[in-house]
């Protein structure tokens, strides 16, 4: 099988880009025939894959955004060309402004299947809802994260082609967390959709004692921000910012974590909570969309500050309650293995070929 898989970028440092280059990887190593298109250049490419069996192209070397009118349709035309090369098979596009840039240079020989790698309750407060009403439907296959998003496009938005299609993990951990750690971890970038702001304030409010401490792992432009809302909550000396950290090293950081919490205002299906699921460490999470439920953490309110603070603390207080949900999500991380990621998108090429 032939397949393609395109980005607006491929090498920023980003779930949709994590998502892109393990499954790659895995499809490759089955004996696939892989590429991985970039529409644009990374500003900071992020290295995902050290040895990639996969083929790699950029069609232009300006970042999103900053083209102009010119390079835009010298852009459409490389494009045109490049997939006009590949062999039949399936055209794997991203997202919604993938699909919209792709529109008309799609040849008949790759079958395109659209990806959304958020909830549907992000789209449908934003652009996104009205351009997967109006282009996913002519794709071969829509494809969400979660049962309830597929349903829910499915139902909401007349969609009569969605699937479901999780995010894998890259790798299944043989050595979990002891749950001993006094250490709270929060992963992400450091920008405004991730709510840092509100994880440091329920950690301030959490009641856990020192030893315990916060560690934000991840770089942004929120940075001062956060250090500055950290003093002003009292609790500058317990949030640790630990900057960007090498995939290759983030199975000691969750093994050295006893909770995971997520604050973001919207997610997908975060690779982040997989990861720590299948280390053993349990997490809590605002319940915003249908992908954080499929991960099933210990669910909070969206943005409710005080519901988070409260958990938080009873967690940091039960080594007990941590070992319980801990041994839990691990056993449920087992569905999100890449094997079986993969067993379903090949089970979509064979409902396709039928």
């Amino acid at each position: 099988m032939n397949v393609v898989f395109a980005c607006l970028d491929a090498d920023t440092l980003g779930g949709i880009q994590q998502v892109t280059h393990t499954l790659a990887q895995g499809l490759a190593r089955r004996g696939h025939e892989l590429h991985v298109i970039g529409l644009h250049r990374a500003a900071s490419p992020f290295p995902y894959v050290e040895h990639p069996r996969y083929h790699r192209h950029l069609v232009s070397s300006a970042p999103v955004g900053q083209e102009g009118g010119i390079a835009r349709r010298r852009s459409r035309r490389r494009l045109r060309e490049l997939l006009g090369t590949m062999r039949p098979g399936y055209a794997v596009l991203t997202s919604p402004g993938v699909v919209t840039r792709t529109a008309g240079l799609m040849p008949e020989h790759l079958r395109a299947i659209g990806q959304y790698h958020g909830s549907y309750e992000h789209a449908s407060g934003c652009w996104h809802l009205g351009s997967i009403k109006k282009h996913y439907p002519e794709l071969e296959q829509a494809a969400f994260l979660s049962e309830d998003d597929a349903w829910r496009f499915s139902e909401q938005a007349l969609l009569p082609n969605a699937w479901t299609l999780p995010n894998p993990l890259a790798h299944w951990p043989r050595r979990v967390s002891e749950l001993s750690a006094p250490r709270v971890l929060g992963v992400g970038r450091l920008e405004g959709v991730k709510r840092f702001d509100r994880l440091i304030t329920a950690f301030a409010r959490s009641g856990a004692p020192p030893p315990w401490e916060l560690h934000l792992i991840g770089d942004g432009a929120e940075l001062d921000r956060l250090r500055a809302h950290a003093a002003q909550e009292g609790v500058t000396d317990r949030v640790v910012f630990r900057g960007r950290v090498p995939a290759g090293e983030m199975p000691a950081e969750y093994r050295a974590a006893s909770l995971l919490a997520m604050s973001s205002e919207h997610e997908g299906l975060p690779i982040v909570l997989l990861e720590s699921a299948a280390h053993g460490v349990p997490a809590v999470a605002f319940d915003v969309s249908g992908g954080v439920r499929s991960a099933r953490p210990v669910l909070v309110p969206p943005g409710d500050v005080d519901a988070l603070a409260e958990r938080l603390g009873s967690l940091t207080g039960s080594d007990r309650e941590r070992r319980r949900l801990g041994a839990a999500a691990r056993e449920r991380a087992e569905a999100f293995r890449l094997d079986r990621v993969l067993d379903r998108w090949e089970s979509l090429f064979a409902h396709l070929e039928r």
